[in-house]
Formats: structure tokens, sequence, C-alpha cells
């Protein structure tokens, strides 16, 4: 089994070389991936188990990357430098297919998360960073993880927003965020 899950991770690094920053587009067929990825549809069937299963693997490692960048960022910061941040790095053009994607593997995700956990698990990574940082700046455990969840939903539902009508929001959607998550409505 170790050398399916090294197999896995090899064709997953073929699939973010041949795609860089964005994803495929869910109306791209196995095969179409599989010829630009230089691979075979049946290998991405195999490790992966369709469509769907190939963007929940390419944006659970795509997501990991940038956090991991967060995070670097975020231990010398604050909360508020975080949050903007992470702003930042998902309103980028280059990130709109991303984005897209993301809310179309979390509509799936909603309708079947038993083929979606290692996506769905993934999904707190820059909740913790953020209730990290706002326990740091005082807040106790409880109320910091509060804050940090109720600070990325905001964040979702402002990207969500973006992608249905773009060019509506701005960075003062931001720090309306940052205001309500310090209490200063």
């Amino acid at each position: 089994m170790i050398l399916s899950s090294t197999a896995r991770e090899r064709l997953l690094a073929r699939l973010l070389d041949a795609f860089g920053e964005a994803l495929p587009a869910p109306e791209m067929s196995l095969r179409e991936i599989a010829t630009r990825a230089e691979t075979s549809h049946a290998l991405l069937r195999y490790h992966f188990g369709s469509l769907p299963g190939v963007l929940a693997a390419m944006l659970t490692a795509q997501r990991s990357r940038d956090n991991q960048a967060l995070l670097e960022a975020a231990q010398q910061g604050t909360f508020d430098d975080l949050v903007v941040a992470i702003w930042r790095a998902y309103t980028r053009p280059e990130q709109l297919s991303r984005v897209r994607g993301f809310f179309h593997v979390v509509g799936l995700a909603a309708y079947s998360p038993e083929n979606f956990r290692e996506f769905i698990d993934s999904l707190d990574d820059l909740t913790k960073m953020l209730a990290s940082l706002a326990e740091r700046e005082g807040l106790d455990t409880k109320e910091a993880l509060t804050t940090a969840t109720v600070t990325i939903a905001a964040i979702r539902g402002l990207l969500l927003q973006e992608v249905l009508t773009p060019a509506v929001l701005s960075e003062d959607a931001v720090a309306l965020i940052l205001r309500m998550s310090k209490g200063r409505y």
C-alpha cells in the first residue's frame, strides 16, 4: 500500500505541475486532464476515483502549500495581518479557477462527505492558524476559536460573493470583518 500512496503522490504532483495555480474546469473530462498531465485517465480514476476526487486532491495540496506560506507570514504578524493576507491570496485573479473549484467541491462534499474526507479535514487549517493568533493576542481558547471560525466563514462568504458577482467587493469588506471580529461594529 505504501507504493500506491507514493504513486498517488507522484501523480498528484504531475497534476499540479500541469495546471499550475489553476484547477481543471469541472466540465473537463478525466481523459482531457490525463492528456494535459501526460498520464492515463485510468490512473486518475484508480487513484482519485472521479473528476471531483481529482479536484479535491488538487485543492487540498494547493491549499496546504498556500497555508504553509500564510503560516510563515503569520508567525511574525497579527490576527488582522493574517486575515488580510488570506483575502489577498485568494482574490488574486489567477486564483479564480481555484476559488470556483473550491466551492464546487464544497458543494459536492456537502452531499457525500464520506467521499471527500481528506478535503473536509483540511478545511480547518486556516481557522486553527487564526485561532492561535487570537490566543496569542489575549483571547481565551474558546473565544479565539469562535472568532477564527466566524472570520473564516465570513471570508468564504465574501469569496463566494466575489465569484458570483465579481468586482463588487473590496478590502473594505475585509476591514468590516476585522471590526466585527473585534466587536467594533
